[in-house]
């Protein structure tokens, strides 16, 4: 090392030092966003592109009757069931707020409650779409590079939301294991914080395609031993880790 070297690595200050490592840091940042916005992009094409745009889909989950409709930014989410009294109970989320309907009547309710409806009738909208909404401008996106599940080859992206435009849950965290064949989403993990917090992860079954839309059921499971890190759950899976609490169904899907 010369004398001239050492005078300039003595002068690095700690700020030059920072901005070296940011610089250089953000290549690579920005190549892990754009090969994750690649594979999600064929993700959403493959599952049904430009069909998820303009759509009108009902389906049963669970005790309820859900419909979706979209049309050029404009939405309208239902879920239609029965309260105990054998009252029809329609709650319907659009682009203006969320409205419950008890008998055919508009019924007024607490904002807390309007809240908790909206999120619950957007979660099943929102889960039963994937990969669709992955897109949406809140959601960042990170390529974690390649995993083997069971023989097959999957693209790993993690997901996580901008407070603003991000909604309630915003700080939830999302990991999706996309088929590196066919694009198709047969794994997703999330950790949330609502009621306590946890983490899941769905395995994907009942695979099928209704008027060109992928659709798949989901096998609902959970870590055996506590832990959020949702990034090591495929590890988790192959080295059974995770225990099964529960099947995910949606039913008699109809799409126009």
């Amino acid at each position: 090392m010369t004398d001239g070297f050492r005078l300039w690595i003595g002068m690095v200050t700690p700020l030059m030092l920072t901005l070296c490592i940011i610089s250089c840091d953000e290549p690579d940042r920005a190549n892990e966003e754009s090969e994750a916005q690649q594979i999600v992009d064929a993700a959403i094409l493959a599952a049904g592109g430009s069909k998820y745009e303009n759509i009108e889909l009902s389906f049963d989950f669970r005790e309820h009757r859900y419909t979706a409709s979209r049309s050029e930014g404009a939405f309208e989410y239902t879920r239609l069931g029965v309260d105990s009294l054998g009252r029809e109970v329609r709650d319907v989320l659009n682009n203006q707020g969320l409205f419950r309907y008890i008998g055919g009547a508009l019924t007024e309710i607490a904002a807390e409650d309007s809240i908790a409806y909206a999120n619950s009738v957007n979660s099943v909208i929102y889960f039963a779409l994937l990969p669709y909404f992955l897109n949406d401008p809140a959601a960042i996106k990170t390529y974690l590079g390649k995993m083997q599940i069971e023989g097959n080859l999957y693209h790993k992206i993690k997901v996580v939301f901008k407070q603003e435009g991000g909604g309630k849950d915003y700080q939830d965290e999302f990991v999706y294991w996309f088929n590196d064949q066919d694009f198709g989403m047969d794994y997703l993990a999330y950790n949330y914080l609502t009621e306590g917090g946890g983490s899941r992860f769905r395995q994907a079954f009942n695979v099928r395609r209704v008027a060109g839309i992928r659709f798949a059921d989901f096998y609902n499971l959970k870590p055996s031993v506590a832990t959020r890190d949702i990034q090591i759950f495929d590890s988790l899976l192959l080295n059974s880790g995770l225990e099964k609490l529960s099947e995910i169904r949606t039913e008699n899907i109809k799409v126009n």
